[in-house]
């Protein structure tokens, strides 16, 4: 990797913050507002237009598009594939979030067929959709995931290398690959689990450094570990889920291209040693 990622974060995050790129979300009804807050803070500018009417206009104005299959309707996903297709015709980023995949025919149908119609650029997903999708054993409750065979940074590597993107899977330990190369980012905070749409949440942050970034790989890399960085600095204020959420907006707001480049704790990994 050419540059250090602590650096290339820092580099991110002060091109994000001076450029404020408009990010698209078709995400879902339960967290369409703390993606919206968290978009900001990091900031960049959100927009939350769903209408199969207007995606299409607004996805071509965008800097990033973002598709949640957090709560998918007919309607809904018939605006994803709408506004995906004029992100992919204009070259702008799309990053997909696949929700409960493997919860449902619907969802699983969804996500893999936005994967092949559409220019993915990223995916990220927590351990059990991203097996699903490599088509591996996995055990999801409700949208949560409860188990997931083998590796997920194997699992991410399957995804990455079928569909041609980069695959990031979010656990304990984050993994972001593009099948060739691999990142570990070790950023984060147990309390991020207790949260309703601390996932969704990272996905809107990762699509604000891939809207800036050159190498998609190390914006994604780049994005977890600066949502994990202020999840990190959140917990200290925390009493519980409630003014943990709250304090992870601040810190999103506050943390600076220094002090990123201070706290990320993430590295590249050998292929061979994965």
């Amino acid at each position: 990797m050419p540059v250090s990622l602590p650096e290339a974060a820092a580099e991110l995050l002060r091109r994000l913050r001076f450029e404020k790129p408009l990010v698209h979300h078709v995400t879902n009804l339960v967290t369409v507002n703390d993606v919206a807050a968290a978009t900001l803070a990091t900031g960049a500018l959100p927009v939350m237009a769903i209408a199969p009417e207007e995606v299409e206009e607004v996805a071509g104005q965008a800097s990033c598009l973002v598709l949640n299959l957090g709560t998918p309707t007919r309607d809904r996903l018939a605006a994803m594939a709408a506004a995906g297709r004029q992100a992919s015709g204009r070259g702008v980023p799309v990053v997909l979030d696949p929700v409960g995949a493997g919860t449902s025919r619907m969802r699983s149908e969804a996500a893999r067929r936005l994967l092949r119609e559409l220019r993915v650029t990223v995916v990220r997903a927590n351990p059990a959709e991203m097996a699903h999708l490599a088509g591996r054993p996995a055990v999801l409750r409700g949208v949560e995931s409860v188990a997931a065979g083998g590796p997920p940074e194997e699992a991410a590597a399957a995804v990455a290398r079928a569909y041609g993107v980069v695959a990031a899977v979010t656990g304990s330990r984050d993994w972001v690959t593009d099948s060739s190369r691999f990142v570990a980012v070790d950023n984060g905070h147990p309390m991020l689990k207790q949260v309703v749409g601390s996932g969704c949440m990272a996905t809107a942050v990762v699509a604000c450094f891939v809207a800036v970034g050159d190498d998609p790989l190390v914006a994604a890399a780049a994005g977890l570990a600066y949502f994990g960085y202020a999840a990190e600095l959140a917990s200290l204020e925390a009493r519980g889920p409630g003014t943990f959420c709250a304090a992870l907006l601040d810190r999103l707001a506050q943390v600076q291209p220094g002090d990123l480049r201070a706290g990320v704790r993430a590295q590249e990994v050998q292929a061979d040693a994965v």
